[in-house]
């Protein structure tokens, strides 16, 4: 990462570059813990065995399983009218899930959360201009920089993107792309080039005005403070539980390995036949006592096998499995099997406690995610707006929805429900649209009301009758 850094020294300065540059050293560290290869560690020398290192990556186990949970169900983004006959919401609705689909958004969602809660932050991004088509994707920080307003962190002054494109060993060979977005006086500019490892330009574009009065990126931040623009990193939390969770497992498959095999001992036996002696199955063993033994009241050599007493499996497991649940309660991830499941699986409610915890701390999470999918709802309709000419609804919001994966009790919602539309809280058209029992919620109304209407002539003519 050096030769990008030289390129950010040019855009950063004072405490906050040089902040931010020990960052991106620091998350790429991140990153191979993450990965494995950062859970090494040195072992004693000078011993008589080679040490057992064994490494059960539990911390990439967890970060899966928490974006999983929060983003395997793909969140539903739907725009909302005060007119409910505006066409134009209909309109806007079929671009932007266009957009959406076109870009890959489940799958990028959901590594977008990974990367947010291992590298701290991960930046929005929507790209698009005359004659290109609109396209969303995501940035890990070790990719990107960022500056804000003085006097409001949420406002996005400058973002850099980067990365190097080829792996070559010289530093005049190196190309490292570049792509800056900023703003001036109102307007939003854009400019991408190509340097080398010292920095030099190699190809660089003209300064383009976007014709957007904003940057089209957004940065979500794990967690951290008010006014953090640096966020906090989920797996730096487990790193010192998952160390020691490798630690006793490589010393328990050690302790293993030297119960497998006691130590052969002997008791006054003649030197040479101990060197003669072979061990291999069926082998016989001339053991010979040791002739000065034999005066000393006629003492007769003896072969023992020496095994260890030490009896440590409990210790073991209990401290094993605190140190498993320890990680798992960090990031409220229930540690349950199968087998525990059994009992709970047709209750929903059962369900929704079990995994309370971890719908809380997504609950958390989704108070920074939540305004990025709202900007970004916004921002597909504004480019595609300046862009291409698409006419944007006159007065309309954006309603995001989590979903998670858990059972529900969808027949005790769905009478509760019917009981609000036959006490006339909820209307009848919700109630369809909400449960998709008809494909036309309009439609399904005027058919209703048509069968009425036939029921109640028919009712008519028997009375009449």
């Amino acid at each position: 990462m050096e030769s990008p850094m030289r390129i950010l020294l040019t855009e950063l300065s004072g405490l906050y570059g040089q902040a931010v540059l020990e960052d991106i050293g620091k998350t790429i560290r991140l990153y191979d813990f993450y990965d494995g290869k950062g859970q090494d560690w040195e072992t004693p020398k000078g011993l008589d065995y080679k040490p057992t290192k064994k490494r059960v990556n539990l911390v990439k186990k967890l970060i899966k399983r928490e974006a999983g949970f929060m983003f395997g169900r793909t969140p539903e983004m739907t725009y909302k009218s005060k007119n409910e006959d505006d066409p134009g919401i209909a309109a806007a609705q079929e671009l932007l899930d266009g957009v959406l689909k076109k870009s890959g958004w489940r799958n990028k969602l959901i590594q977008a959360g990974r990367d947010c809660f291992i590298g701290k932050r991960v930046a929005l991004k929507v790209s698009g201009g005359q004659g290109k088509e609109t396209r969303v994707s995501f940035r890990p920080s070790y990719e990107f920089v960022y500056t804000t307003a003085d006097d409001d962190c949420d406002t996005l002054e400058k973002i850099i993107f980067f990365y190097q494109v080829n792996n070559e060993r010289e530093k005049r060979d190196q190309r490292i792309w570049r792509q800056k977005y900023w703003m001036q006086n109102g307007k939003c500019f854009l400019n991408e080039g190509v340097y080398d490892g010292f920095g030099r330009v190699i190809e660089n574009g003209a300064d383009v005005d976007t014709g957007l009065d904003f940057i089209p990126c957004y940065v979500i931040v794990n967690d951290g403070l008010t006014g953090d623009m640096m966020g906090e990193s989920d797996v730096e939390e487990l790193m010192d539980l998952q160390n020691a969770y490798n630690w006793l497992n490589s010393d328990d498959a050690d302790a293993l390995k030297f119960n497998m095999f006691p130590q052969t001992v002997a008791t006054d036996a003649k030197a040479e036949s101990l060197d003669a002696m072979r061990i291999s199955p069926g082998a016989l063993v001339d053991l010979q006592t040791d002739p000065v033994m034999t005066g000393d009241g006629g003492r007769q050599a003896k072969l023992e096998k020496l095994e260890a007493s030490f009896g440590y499996s409990e210790r073991f497991e209990a401290a094993i499995n605190r140190t498993k649940n320890d990680m798992f309660d960090l990031l409220s991830v229930p540690n349950i099997s199968l087998e525990q499941l059994k009992g709970l699986m047709q209750s929903g409610k059962s369900m929704k406690a079990l995994y309370w915890e971890l719908i809380a701390r997504c609950e958390d999470k989704w108070a920074s995610w939540e305004p990025a999918l709202e900007w970004l709802a916004h921002t597909v309709l504004k480019m595609e707006a300046a862009y291409a000419g698409f006419t944007m609804p006159a007065d309309y919001t954006v309603h995001i929805e989590a979903l998670y994966p858990i059972l529900e009790d969808d027949f005790d919602e769905m009478a509760n429900d019917q009981q609000e539309v036959a006490h006339q809280v909820r209307s009848r058209k919700s109630y369809i649209t909400k449960w998709g029992t008809a494909p036309d919620a309009d439609a399904e109304l005027r058919q209703i009301k048509i069968e009425e209407s036939l029921f109640s002539d028919a009712f008519a003519a028997l009375d009449n009758a």
